[in-house]
Parts: C-alpha cells; structure tokens; sequence
C-alpha cells in the first residue's frame, strides 16, 4: 500500500483515513459495549475507549497492508 491517496488533487497520509476509520468502528463498538452493559465491569472507561481505538486501528492498518 501507498503513504498517500489522493482525494480530490489533495493527498492525504493513509493513517490519517485509516486512524478516522477506527475513531467511527471505536464510537460504534464502544454503543454496543455500552449496550451490552460491559462497561459496568471496568474501572475506568476512557482509558477502555483509548484501548479499544488503538486496538481498531492496529487491526485496520494490518489488513490494509500499511505495516508491510
């Protein structure tokens, strides 16, 4: 995969796109966990969300190819 795409003339870092990504996976997931009643069961929710982002955005960046 490519550092770069290009939107509209304008070029845009892939982890950028790939970081918006996983902040929307990260708002949908952390609904259903909310849901689900899950986050009765942490400590400290932020410090869940932030995992649970880097998690999305590490397992995007694998399956796009952008770590090879």
């Amino acid at each position: 995969m490519i550092g770069e795409v290009s939107i509209g003339g304008v070029f845009l870092p892939t982890i950028l796109l790939l970081g918006v990504a996983a902040l929307l996976l990260t708002g949908v997931v952390s609904r259903l966990l909310g849901f689900a009643g899950v986050y009765r069961l942490v400590a400290y929710r932020p410090l869940v969300d932030v995992a649970l982002f880097i998690l999305l955005l590490g397992l995007l960046a694998l399956l796009t190819g952008l770590s090879a």
